[in-house]
């Protein structure tokens, strides 16, 4: 076992230990800034549009990066997207992609800033039609039927994508969305909580455990959204 200034000990099933006594996904390892991601984040189910939006613009820029190194551009990100305000983004033209090819604190890949305004556009369309981003999105909530019985640290591996996050993603290709492919699809599912995929042992997956900010127990409370009724 190594020990640092921070001890941590490292089981085989995909969880660690916090100075806290805590038992974590181990993903995060010790870095302070993923550690509050995965407390604070991580599975907690969201409705605001733009925090949609702004997760699967972000999951595409993650497409052969970290989501680390995403993680710690995402203030520079936000600002070089007005916050990721879709109406705003969508309005954004060829002057702005060359603007946003500038700031080096983003990810400047000419076809992901790109990718970021043409989604805008076809996100202002999806609003429309469903009455919220939310709405459209958590409709690809699976069933609990279609869930592992247990995400243990082997199945949480091999869970790249799923029939949900497939489905996910060929309608929003149809629709006209790019880097929107079924891997990037589920983790922009695992992250908004539409599953929970906070490995078994892991503190904050279960709502039996005290603490109310755990992730099953947010997700038992959530009022899903749902489209508007149409006159």
């Amino acid at each position: 076992m190594k020990r640092d200034s921070v001890v941590r000990a490292q089981s085989m099933d995909g969880l660690v230990k916090g100075e806290d006594g805590c038992w974590r996904c181990g993903w995060p390892g010790d870095k302070g800034d993923y550690l509050a991601y995965h407390d604070q984040e991580w599975g907690v189910p969201v409705a605001d549009d733009k925090k949609l939006f702004e997760k699967i613009c972000l999951e595409g820029f993650q497409s052969g990066l970290s989501w680390l190194t995403i993680l710690r551009k995402r203030e520079n990100f936000r600002l070089a997207f007005a916050k990721f305000d879709f109406e705003q983004v969508a309005q954004y033209g060829p002057a702005d992609v060359e603007r946003l090819l500038q700031d080096k604190g983003i990810v400047r890949h000419r076809r992901k800033i790109e990718s970021v305004i043409n989604n805008a556009k076809r996100a202002t369309g999806l609003a429309e039609e469903f009455g919220s981003l939310a709405a459209y999105f958590w409709q690809y909530e699976p069933e609990a039927a279609a869930r592992p019985q247990r995400c243990d640290y082997e199945t949480l591996m091999s869970l790249s994508k799923t029939p949900a996050s497939t489905a996910m993603s060929q309608d929003l290709k149809k629709r006209g969305w790019s880097f929107v492919g079924p891997t990037t699809a589920y983790a922009f599912m695992q992250a908004m909580g539409l599953v929970n995929d906070h490995v078994e042992g892991c503190e904050w997956r279960w709502r039996s455990l005290p603490r109310e900010s755990r992730t099953a127990q947010l997700r038992q409370n959530f009022p899903r959204p749902t489209a508007r009724q149409r006159p």
